[in-house]
């Protein structure tokens, strides 16, 4: 854990995900889970947060949003790049050193 705090991500707590570690960077998190022997993998769908909070991506009339309860935000080429971004980088980060 102590690498991906080096790289820039904070740690969180997300009350409903209260068995996980969130993670957070920018407006981007993800939740982790322990593995066995040590270290995190990716639980669930990294996503974008809608203030503070995790949100799903749906697809809706043609467009897709993340959204968290009645709140939404486009799911913009961009921002989808950015997620991709988040996620190729803490992948990185919690993969295992030989």
């Amino acid at each position: 854990m102590q690498r991906v705090v080096s790289g820039g991500f904070s740690v969180v707590a997300f009350p409903l995900y209260a068995n996980a570690v969130g993670v957070r960077r920018e407006g981007y998190a993800a939740l982790l889970d322990p593995v066995a022997g040590g270290g995190f993998r990716l639980f669930g769908e990294p996503c974008v947060l809608l203030d503070g909070n995790l949100t799903v991506r749906v697809t809706d009339k043609g467009k897709a949003w993340f959204v968290w309860k009645k709140q939404r935000v486009e799911a913009t080429v961009e921002r989808v790049r950015e997620l991709e971004r988040f996620v190729f980088e803490l992948k990185m980060l919690l993969e295992p050193r030989a």
